[in-house]
């Protein structure tokens, strides 16, 4: 906005509500025809031009699995209090205090505990990955296995179809018959 010699705070011209536009009818209001009022193709181009305020960009690296994730914050949770506690501990030691028994006590037992939580992490991630981490390539064991079943399957199938065939035909076509 810029201010006239009286004081009046004005808009510049062409803008929306500026003072003079000749984009305004007699009530103020923008005219149907004017610039300001946008139609349809205005709108389409304007939704063209819209970038969202969020872009998702490819992670480098695959996220963890929830298992695992939870796993790792429980153990974060764990060794940042454990170290907290440590901290105490040594303080209230320095000062000579009756609390530095309980808390080197209590210290050593979250240090046990702290330690399995970061053993749970090692152990969820192996396991998630032993049941849902089979790569599918061909040097994998799991796809020569699957192979050989596939092959046994048609074979068993094909052994079905012609004792079925056989069947149908009620065994005109045998040489022998008992």
């Amino acid at each position: 906005m810029s201010r006239t010699s009286c004081g009046v705070n004005q808009r510049k011209p062409g803008s929306k509500w500026g003072v003079g536009s000749s984009d305004f009818g007699a009530s103020g209001l923008p005219a149907v025809g004017s610039d300001s009022v946008k139609g349809t193709a205005e709108r389409r181009e304007a939704q063209r031009e819209y970038r969202p305020l969020w872009v998702e960009e490819p992670a480098r690296r695959h996220p963890l699995p929830d298992p695992v994730r939870t796993a790792a914050v429980r153990a974060l949770l764990v060794i940042s209090l454990t170290l907290i506690q440590a901290m105490v501990a040594f303080l209230s030691t320095m000062a000579g205090s009756w609390l530095a028994f309980p808390m080197v006590i209590s210290s050593v037992a979250s240090t046990v505990v702290a330690t399995w939580a970061v053993v749970d992490v090692w152990v969820t991630r192996q396991v998630w990955n032993q049941r849902y981490g089979v790569i599918s390539e061909p040097s994998s064991t799991a796809r020569a296995l699957r192979r050989e079943r596939r092959a046994r399957r048609r074979q068993e199938r094909a052994a079905l179809r012609e004792q079925e065939r056989i069947r149908r035909r009620g065994g005109r076509e045998r040489l022998s018959h008992p």
